[in-house]
């Protein structure tokens, strides 16, 4: 990999695989400031590193076996307290009905082999997005939408209960819900607010939009919650892209900075955003990247192996106490001799001894 812009005096991977096992496992002291550690109950989690809260958005595991019951063993594995919690896991456990989206990807998958089997796929057009279902796919979506609307609109709250009890036995607040769900019906919005609000959340997130915002801004102060906001490569992408566009929608209306997307599209330092829109930043995604001038460009890294300056972003937020969910997001490969579980316990212990 060559590197155009490096960051100097980076906490390195090969310093923190030096530092001693002792310190890998030191317990964190909670400091007392607006986000409160959660409590510790036997050997549950607590991932409150020097005031600062290290936590996952549960996609990390998404190449491992699902279910919110294994969300809650991957946290206590990996030693994390607090979560951005993807939407399937916990609909699944609420009785949701199985989308047959994957089955009918699956399908044209097989079917392009087929083609491209028999010297036929040059006849097919070029699509970007989602591909065209055929009349009976099409049908067997609506028909899941239709009953996956129904579930939602009749929730048994006492399977919502039943998940805040499995979570909050094992010592694991989810602070954000992703339902994604601006292009619901707003009945449907508000089945979303209310479940996150009753497991204990403060904000249902979805992909940044200005559309997305002013759907579901309004929804959220309704229910006295956030609707969160997450960023891809819009700064770099989007002319005139910029927060300042949509903190005037709502007060509801905050931003989960994606730092990494920022950094490796941009090559800026986070950091900035992180002081021009900390008070509407309600949480972060961290990963590591190489930046937009290095070959190859804006690539995820293990950790300590890019140039995110992730020490500089971590200890600006435990400097300036900033309220802010600092979550993992797992995007680089995992090697073969590893998995998800393990990789996301390396980027914890990486954390903490940048914290502690």
């Amino acid at each position: 990999m060559k590197s155009k812009n490096q960051n100097s005096g980076s906490f390195s991977r090969r310093s923190f695989i030096g530092t001693s096992a002792a310190a890998l496992t030191a317990a964190a002291i909670p400091v007392n400031f607006a986000m409160a550690s959660p409590a510790s109950k036997g050997d549950n989690p607590n991932s409150n590193f020097g005031g600062v809260h290290i936590g996952a958005i549960t996609y990390s595991w998404r190449t491992m076996p699902g279910g919110l019951e294994n969300i809650v063993k991957y946290c206590k594995e990996c030693g994390i307290s607090s979560i951005e919690l993807m939407s399937g896991d916990l609909e699944t456990y609420l009785g949701a009905p199985e989308s047959p989206m994957m089955e009918i990807f699956m399908e044209i998958r097989r079917q392009q082999q087929a083609q491209q089997a028999e010297g036929k796929e040059e006849q097919q057009p070029q699509r970007r997005g989602r591909p065209e279902l055929s009349p009976e796919q099409q049908a067997r979506m609506d028909k899941y939408n239709e009953e996956v609307r129904e579930f939602r609109l009749n929730v048994d709250m006492k399977k919502v209960a039943a998940a805040q009890k499995l979570l909050d036995d094992a010592g694991i607040k989810p602070h954000i819900v992703k339902f994604s769900p601006s292009r619901w019906s707003d009945e449907e919005i508000d089945y979303a607010f209310k479940v996150a609000k009753a497991l204990g959340a403060k904000g249902v997130s979805e992909e940044i939009s200005e559309e997305a915002a002013k759907k579901l801004g309004p929804i959220a102060e309704k229910h006295s919650m956030y609707a969160v906001f997450h960023q891809h490569m819009q700064f770099a992408e989007v002319d005139g892209f910029s927060y300042d566009n949509f903190v005037g929608i709502s007060p509801a209306v905050m931003f989960n900075f994606d730092s990494g997307h920022y950094f490796g599209s941009t090559g800026k330092n986070p950091c900035d955003i992180l002081r021009k829109y900390h008070n509407r930043i309600f949480s972060i995604h961290i990963k590591d990247k190489t930046g937009p001038d290095t070959d190859p460009p804006n690539q995820n890294q293990v950790w300590g192996q890019g140039q995110t300056p992730l020490e500089e972003v971590l200890l600006l937020i435990k400097k300036e106490k900033w309220p802010i969910y600092c979550d993992i997001e797992l995007e680089y490969n995992v090697k073969p001799w590893s998995n998800a579980v393990k990789e996301v316990k390396n980027c914890v212990n990486y954390a903490r001894q940048i914290l502690m």
